[in-house]
């Protein structure tokens, strides 16, 4: 029997290559899907700046941020963007810098191994261009195989997409045309320097604070429940929690602000929420029944971005 991971793939209902004697769809089929299925809770754990690497993957829509690798690639230029041209998961550039998108479709449970491997594939690449999506192989590698998770993850937020343009080449009108239609759809957005993940947007009429946290989320919520009895989880006044929403493994709190509540106004506020959260989350005394009507109700508040 051959018990090597290259396998290549066939029909399901043919004999699996490996020489089981099973069907393709019962053997290593059944195993390929199981690993294309695989959930992973925290998939970008451990590397530099975890809660930034989720907001450039689900809140912020344009954003750059200086990526370093280890061993034989660590003098490879690479840079995360929230969105490439054509929403491609890679790019290889004219001068050999590599921009891996992040807000790409997933078509496993584990991103990191996703893009991983199609950073994997753009330090191969010998001609630049566009990197394709591909399906992540059983051992490649993930992005914490490839990062110096020591190196700090530097976020730059931008008003447009013009990072897109390489000053070596002409962008083509497909690339122009995915700019313009990007460009339109980005809304004001900050990132807060003096708490780590929060990021201030404007939504029309409506600014908000989404903040991803570094706590797991049973104790974030009995933080935040005993900030909520004693009115002290807001950021001002005027300002109110919404709710939280769950995304890879951590939760996401979101503030409604007051009316033209800029970026820099919030930056105090919330240092000293996060202060005061640091404090409550490691309380470690039973919630009072005023505590436990709060956390109730946050858990029940799941807030749906537009």
């Amino acid at each position: 029997m051959n018990t090597t991971s290259e396998i290549p793939v066939v029909g399901l209902r043919e004999p699996c290559p490996c020489g089981s004697g099973k069907r393709y769809k019962a053997c290593h089929g059944k195993r390929a899907k199981q690993r294309s299925t695989a959930y992973v809770m925290r998939p970008f754990a451990e590397l530099p700046g975890e809660g930034d690497w989720i907001a450039l993957r689900e809140i912020v829509p344009a954003a750059t941020a200086p990526v370093r690798l280890t061993g034989d690639h660590a003098d490879r230029d690479v840079v995360a963007a929230t969105v490439l041209p054509m929403a491609v998961p890679g790019l290889l550039r004219q001068n050999g810098q590599i921009m891996l998108g992040l807000q790409t479709p997933t078509a496993t449970g584990d991103p990191s191994a996703e893009l991983g491997q199609v950073l994997a594939a753009a330090l191969e690449a010998e001609s630049p261009g566009a990197i394709p999506p591909r399906p992540p192989q059983d051992g490649g590698p993930r992005l914490q195989d490839l990062v110096d998770t020591a190196a700090e993850f530097d976020v730059t937020v931008h008003d447009d997409f013009e990072f897109w343009l390489d000053a070596d080449d002409e962008p083509s009108p497909d690339v122009r045309a995915s700019m313009e239609q990007a460009n339109a759809a980005v809304h004001p957005t900050a990132r807060l320097q003096s708490v780590p993940a929060a990021y201030w947007c404007r939504l029309g009429d409506r600014d908000q604070l989404r903040w991803v946290m570094p706590y797991d989320e049973e104790p974030l919520l009995d933080g935040l429940a005993r900030l909520h009895a004693d009115g002290a989880d807001g950021l001002g006044q005027g300002t109110r929690l919404l709710g939280t929403f769950r995304v890879y493994g951590r939760l996401v709190p979101v503030w409604d602000l007051a009316e033209g509540t800029t970026a820099d106004e919030v930056e105090k506020p919330a240092a000293a929420l996060a202060e005061r959260l640091e404090e409550a989350v490691n309380q470690t005394s039973p919630l009072t029944a005023d505590q436990r009507r709060a956390r109730s109700g946050l858990a029940n508040r799941q807030v749906t971005l537009r």
